[in-house]
């Protein structure tokens, strides 16, 4: 079932790697199917190289598993939280991204000092407060904290986005981290000059409304 979509989830998984948004087999996406409410995910401590879409997990918004021979990722409770409690959400990537982690370890928020940061997240990247890893803690933090940013940090932990794509939820996966290398170093040069307010809402809606193709 799903085959477009373990396709997909297996395809994004797979380039998590070549980004260098995570190492070995830590960090997976996820997409979750509109219509039936399932969801795909990456199967738990596969390496990239060796995944396939017949691999991914197909399991319900509860947790039940409900297509794949191999065990789901152990951070499944954690997007299923996130695709319970923000239904627009249809993709859920987390990653430990090195420069984007760096500020998760210091619990500190990527300030809006650039106009990348201003167009794709409208705003600071927001960091969370410390959640338990391994049952539904970190998703509700998610939920909780986010708000309508596509990225967060999480404490001492890694990095989650969301999008309602999985294309969009991995373009925020590379932004973040971007910016957060670039941040790193602006910091260790001095103190980098955040955006006025105002300018980073209008960058923001300028990027949504014009960036990019639209049909006619």
């Amino acid at each position: 079932m799903l085959d477009d979509l373990k396709a997909l989830v297996c395809k994004y998984n797979k380039l998590l790697p070549t980004h260098g948004l995570v190492t070995m087999t830590s960090g997976n996406v996820s997409g979750r199917d509109p219509d039936t409410g399932m969801v795909v995910i990456k199967p738990s401590g596969v390496s990239f190289d060796d995944l396939t879409p017949e691999d991914m997990c197909v399991v319900d918004l509860q947790g039940g598993v409900v297509e794949g021979r191999l065990k789901p990722s152990v951070d499944t409770a954690t997007h299923l939280v996130v695709y319970r409690g923000m239904p627009e959400v249809c993709s859920v990537i987390h990653t430990h991204s090195n420069y984007a982690t760096a500020f998760a370890a210091l619990g500190r928020p990527i300030p809006c000092c650039l106009t990348a940061i201003a167009d794709e997240f409208g705003g600071p990247v927001p960091v969370s407060d410390y959640a338990k890893i391994g049952e539904e803690e970190i998703g509700e933090e998610i939920v909780r904290k986010i708000g309508s940013c596509p990225a967060i940090l999480m404490k001492n932990h890694g990095v989650f986005t969301v999008g309602r794509t999985v294309a969009d939820a991995f373009k925020a996966a590379v932004m973040v981290e971007d910016v957060a290398k670039t941040l790193s170093i602006a910091f260790s040069m001095g103190e980098p000059l955040e955006i006025p307010t105002e300018e980073v809402v209008r960058a923001h809606r300028r990027y949504i409304d014009k960036y990019g193709q639209t049909e006619k």
